[in-house]
């Protein structure tokens, strides 16, 4: 995971500095950005990783937690009492205690919130790849299907244009050159097909040495049992 980024909002100028003066010797320490709770407008969710909040005047509180949900990045709230009210009872919010050894419970849930994310992030990245590749399989499918259909038009296109030009008195010159693109066209659509087909047989052979190559480790796995 890279280095995350913290963004700490807060209108207790003491309380920052005594989080970013723990955290900092602490393994895997982030970077800090840090907001009072006036000043928390239009949050750009790629700024940061996280969010903590703490000391916000009332006034303040709603619309900071409002302009962090709509970021959709996590949010420590450090609280002075048990539980929360309904208005800190937002989605993504956590509650932190604040009690005497608040701090280092605080580092302790940010380093699990941020794992979180972290593992979330590739999770989703590795969902958007899976559709990519289904949305290309599906492609490869359906050239597979149609391969055959296309190179028989390629093949009537490429005969009738060789026809044509074995008489060229029959065309007009304009006419003959024409033809002759769209023969040279049809024969390097021709040799795009037989390499589509090379390739399948490729894949093919290594798919069957994959499947050879996983049953012969099992076999030598259960006579290890």
């Amino acid at each position: 995971m890279n280095q995350a980024t913290v963004l700490i909002i807060s209108d207790d100028a003491e309380f920052p500095r005594a989080l970013t003066s723990f955290w900092q010797t602490q393994p895997e320490a982030p970077s800090f950005t840090l907001m009072t709770g006036d000043l928390c407008r239009n949050l750009d969710p790629d700024q940061f990783d996280l969010a903590v909040v703490a000391s916000v005047e009332p006034r303040w509180l709603v619309s900071v937690l409002q302009g962090l949900e709509l970021a959709g990045n996590p949010v420590l709230l450090i609280s002075e009492r048990d539980g929360c009210s309904p208005r800190e009872a937002q989605p993504g919010v956590i509650v932190v205690r604040k009690h005497e050894a608040w701090v280092e419970s605080l580092a302790l849930v940010a380093r699990e919130a941020l794992r979180r994310r972290d593992a979330l992030t590739r999770a989703y990245r590795a969902e958007a790849a899976n559709l990519a590749l289904q949305r290309q399989a599906t492609l490869g499918r359906y050239m597979l299907e149609m391969r055959h259909s296309l190179n028989n038009a390629l093949t009537s296109v490429l005969g009738n244009s060789e026809l044509l030009l074995l008489d060229p008195g029959a065309l007009p010159a304009a006419a003959g050159s024409q033809t002759e693109t769209i023969r040279n066209m049809a024969l390097r659509m021709h040799e795009i097909l037989q390499r589509f087909s090379s390739l399948e047989k490729e894949l093919s052979v290594l798919e069957k040495q994959a499947e050879q190559d996983k049953r012969s480790k099992s076999h030598v796995a259960a006579a290890g049992l």
